[in-house]
């Protein structure tokens, strides 16, 4: 498990759903606090416009405070992680390690990708705390670079009851059904199977994707859903109180992405529920 702990007010719910996740699995859970490169500032060569020799005094107080920046963001970020830990510890999370990059954030994942089951992070970082809209900078990135269960967290933490997983037979939503039949997260949920589209496409995916998660003993409702996909499944969403969205996460047509927009990213700005993304 891989927490994305930041400055943003997510960051408590992303350690409490990553918690949540790390007690039901018994997996540990590793805490990433990554500091951007552009954060961290550079020393600058001023000689040029501020005049030669006269301002060396005043350039090495900018360099002494550019350092203590650094340093202080470092710091922060250390006492963000504690907090995170502790915090984890009350939800009885037992191995919780911690660690800080400097990279981007993206760089950073796909170095840690094979070390990660699920990552868990919010909708939006630090750099997008003043606003409620929109995704974080990176998000997008970073799901379409790993190839792991990533975990997009929206609000505050509340213990999943019931479970959406939007099937739609393709390679991304075929791996969400099969992490929802074993995963012991989603022991005791109840899961609501949902297909937009036509009925003679839906009949035989829901039918199949049913007996799968039957057999794996899960509490199954299925329905097929007309409409706009990310309308018909959000409006779902609210009708029924679904706690948690499982879905497979963009398509491999990426001209199609680029000319209407992901179904993946359009989900992400219009659902009000944690999203689970799996490619």
């Amino acid at each position: 498990m891989l927490a994305c702990i930041d400055g943003s007010h997510y960051t408590g719910a992303v350690c409490d759903y990553a918690a949540w996740i790390s007690v039901a699995t018994g997996a540990p859970l590793k805490l990433l606090h990554n500091i951007e490169r552009g954060n961290v500032p550079a020393v600058a060569d001023l000689t040029g416009s501020i005049g030669l020799g006269s301002q060396e005094e005043l350039l090495e107080e900018l360099t002494a405070l550019e350092q203590q920046r650094a340093r202080l963001m470092v710091q922060q970020g250390k006492l963000m992680l504690q907090a995170a830990s502790e915090r984890a510890g009350q939800y009885g999370v037992q191995e919780v390690t911690s660690c800080q990059r400097h990279d981007s954030l993206s760089e950073s994942l796909i170095e840690l990708e094979d070390h990660i089951r699920v990552l868990v992070l919010g909708i939006r970082g630090e750099e997008h705390s003043g606003t409620e809209q929109g995704l974080g900078t990176h998000l997008e990135t970073v799901v379409r670079s790993l190839h792991k269960p990533i975990l997009v967290v929206n609000k505050e933490f509340r213990s999943p009851r019931r479970i959406m997983l939007a099937y739609d037979g393709s390679e991304g939503a075929r791996k969400a059904l099969a992490m929802v039949c074993e995963s012991p997260l989603f022991r005791g949920l109840s899961c609501h199977l949902v297909h937009v589209g036509p009925a003679e496409t839906a009949e035989g995916l829901l039918a199949e994707a049913s007996m799968q998660l039957d057999q794996a003993g899960l509490e199954v409702n299925a329905s097929r859903l007309d409409g706009r996909t990310v309308a018909a499944l959000t409006a779902y969403q609210a009708e029924h109180k679904i706690d948690l969205t499982v879905m497979g996460a963009f398509s491999h047509n990426r001209l199609r992405d680029l000319l209407l927009g992901s179904i993946t990213a359009k989900m992400l700005l219009s659902t009000q529920q944690p999203l689970l993304l799996l490619r």
